[in-house]
């Protein structure tokens, strides 16, 4: 029994959604297959973000996919893209720091199980760097937005086919679900922390490069009570 994100019938665990025809069945989270959705989200975020940057792990298998899909739709939305690449912790603090030299106003965090640390967000907390994810969880931690299908509906629909198994079904005769309840979640409290910040800097009130200070000097949160100190 699977409960993934990427595409199962690529990754060769069933011949189809529909008739898996083997021993495993479950459930996708169409994860990796939301990139372009998510970046024009992103882009109705901060509609003054023309150059914009993609985070992707090149160890992903579905990374050329999700780099090929999100170049297209840059192109669509008249963006300049810059995809860039992170396989480790040290790969963080290069592509964040490539960003700020880029210029890159927003950054779409790809869908992949490496990413679901909290470095990423306290780097992009200390950038100032609105970024969107594809869970809530981030969100809850001090992301700026997420979208995604839901966690809890998936794992849901997992347990019953897992029931459906331990009954006596027959995996080759369940078809692979597919989750339908999506999710668009914005931090309100980062949404409008990171709108004051870029309102300052357009008044000439603030240096162009800053970092975040947190009362639990985490730099997660994002409260309205941050101070700002030049980096």
């Amino acid at each position: 029994m699977f409960a993934i994100g990427s595409d199962p019938v690529k990754l060769g665990l069933v011949a189809s959604l529909n008739r898996p025809g083997g021993n495993a069945t479950g459930v996708t989270f169409f994860a990796t297959q939301m990139e372009t959705k998510r970046l024009g989200l992103l882009h109705e975020l901060v509609p003054g973000a023309t150059v914009v940057a993609a985070l992707i792990n090149p160890s992903q298998p579905a990374a050329p996919a999700q780099a090929d899909e999100v170049t297209e739709a840059a192109r669509v939305l008249g963006l300049k893209l810059h995809v860039l690449h992170a396989g480790s912790e040290r790969d963080l603090e290069t592509v964040f720091a490539t960003c700020a030299q880029l210029g890159a106003g927003a950054l779409l965090v790809a869908a992949d199980p490496f990413f679901y640390s909290r470095r990423e967000l306290a780097l992009a907390a200390q950038h100032m760097m609105p970024a969107i994810y594809e869970w809530r969880y981030f969100i809850v931690l001090g992301g700026l937005a997420s979208y995604g299908t839901s966690l809890v509906d998936g794992f849901r629909q997992a347990g019953v086919y897992t029931g459906r198994v331990l009954k006596g079904a027959k995996t080759a005769d369940l078809p692979a679900a597919q989750t339908t309840s999506f999710e668009f979640v914005i931090n309100l409290k980062t949404g409008a922390f990171l709108v004051s910040v870029s309102l300052l800097r357009q008044d000439g009130l603030l240096p162009g490069r800053l970092r975040s200070v947190g009362g639990d000097g985490s730099g997660l949160g994002l409260r309205p009570d941050q101070q700002l100190v030049q980096a």
